[in-house]
């Protein structure tokens, strides 16, 4: 059997929770044979709440999506690689020199 999902647990606790008050609003009932039922009725539907609510679903891809290559912007093998390598440079940030950088660090 599945586990539960966050909202089949919360849906079926706030149906638990409202119809109980609810019907013990509703009929004004003061014996405990009462109260026992409407709680037993509160929980029935809240448990009938949580089965029904509707479990998430799968994305499925199409066959061809499926059997498309996993690295699409991966470059060919017979590319230059200082062509490859100068493309990366520019796109990451030079670092920062420090006035600083000549000293020691604490850290080790």
């Amino acid at each position: 059997m599945p586990r539960p999902t966050a909202a089949q647990l919360s849906y079926g606790s706030v149906t638990v929770v409202f119809s109980t008050l609810a019907m013990l609003l509703l009929f004004r009932t003061g014996s405990d044979l009462g109260i026992a039922v409407i709680g037993t009725a509160g929980l029935a539907l809240g448990l009938l709440v949580a089965v029904t609510v509707p479990a998430p679903t799968r994305r499925r891809t199409s066959p061809a999506r499926a059997a498309a290559p996993a690295h699409q912007d991966a470059r060919p093998a017979h590319e230059s690689g200082d062509h490859a390598v100068g493309q990366v440079q520019r796109t990451i940030p030079a670092a920062r020199t420090s006035a600083r950088a000549g000293e020691h660090s604490l850290r080790h």
